[in-house]
């Protein structure tokens, strides 16, 4: 059996996962995205998934680090129903705290996804 290179694992990018203005709908465009992970995902059983969700600064801190927990979660469930296992996903919310722009507000209403496996490390 050969091994997986890195390009098996992976899309050549992660890109985050886009939300509308206090919405936890996921977008159909990022579906085709996470169908591609969930896929190489299931060629690396020991990969994991760390999904952090965020939200621009409209809104109180306490409930844009609910949004945020939110928009994770969305993105974790979505992957289980493609069959990566639960223990390999895990969600933190950021709320408004990690800005990618202070100018470009929907940018930052986001889940970013960061994979992990024992072979990188």
């Amino acid at each position: 059996m050969t091994e997986p290179s890195d390009t098996d694992l992976l899309p050549l990018a992660l890109e985050p996962v886009y939300f509308e203005l206090d919405s936890t709908t996921l977008r159909p465009e990022f579906r085709d995205t996470l169908t591609q992970l969930a896929d190489a995902l299931r060629k690396r059983p020991q990969a994991r998934v760390n999904i952090t969700g965020h939200t621009c600064d409209l809104g109180t801190t306490e409930y844009n680090l609910a949004l945020g927990q939110r928009r994770a979660s969305v993105v974790r469930d979505y992957l289980r129903r493609l069959g990566v296992e639960p223990a390999r996903l895990s969600t933190l919310s950021f709320g408004e705290e990690r800005p990618l722009s202070t100018t470009e507000l929907e940018k930052n209403r986001r889940a970013e996804l960061m994979v992990s496996t024992e072979w990188m490390n």
